[in-house]
């Protein structure tokens, strides 16, 4: 229920929000994004860190070892991009029906200062249960970004600030290697092979 009127609310403010999505795309994949280091990024057997999951619960890449993981790096106080893709992420496990359960799906901020524990906890209850939310120390996000080759960056505002950040998708096999990227708003119908080719993988590595 929380998730159905949060996801009615978000149509309804994007259908009046063209302005606030140009805005979106102009910090996170436009002209004025961050620009991209341009390498690949590391197995999850090589990175190193240590974050809080939504239950309070330490986290770090080896949690991620032995299925498929589909990871997104965000923040709460996100007015578009963020909602946008994990409605997206949300709408590709509904796709995969009880195959959801075999990946590991993180989101991680990129603003540590707001995105306490509690808060990511109140925000990922509005999309799939699958998704878990991961917060921690601005160092140990930092070295998570730095595996992930994810970029972010405060950027002051009239109210405060907001945070540019890379807006893909990284998806990984259950070996954590590195498999390939799905972009902000890549239709479904090519998101989820890609999913379901890292599935395969792991099932071949099975056999």
């Amino acid at each position: 229920m929380r998730r159905r009127k949060f996801l009615g609310y978000a149509g309804a403010v994007t259908a009046a929000g063209g302005l606030t999505l140009l805005a979106g795309w102009w910090r996170v994949d436009g002209p004025g994004a961050p620009t991209p280091p341009g390498t690949r990024p590391l197995p999850l057997t090589k990175m190193e860190f240590k974050l809080t999951d939504h239950e309070g619960q330490t986290v770090g890449p080896e949690t991620l070892i032995g299925k498929p993981t589909l990871a997104f790096f965000g923040f709460t106080f996100c007015p578009d991009v963020c909602p946008t893709t994990l409605s997206d992420i949300s709408g590709w496990l509904d796709a995969l029906g009880e195959d959801a359960e075999r990946l590991n799906v993180v989101f991680i901020t990129v603003d540590p200062e707001r995105d306490t524990v509690e808060i990511m906890e109140d925000y990922v209850a509005y999309f799939h249960p699958a998704i878990r939310g991961w917060t921690g120390s601005a160092d140990q996000i930092a070295r998570a970004a730095e595996g992930f080759r994810a970029t972010y960056e405060r950027v002051p505002t009239d109210n405060g600030y907001t945070m540019n950040h890379t807006a893909s998708v990284f998806l990984f096999d259950a070996a954590g290697d590195f498999v390939s990227t799905i972009d902000y708003h890549e239709p479904r119908e090519f998101a989820v092979p890609k999913i379901r080719r890292a599935m395969k993988e792991e099932t071949t590595e099975a056999t």
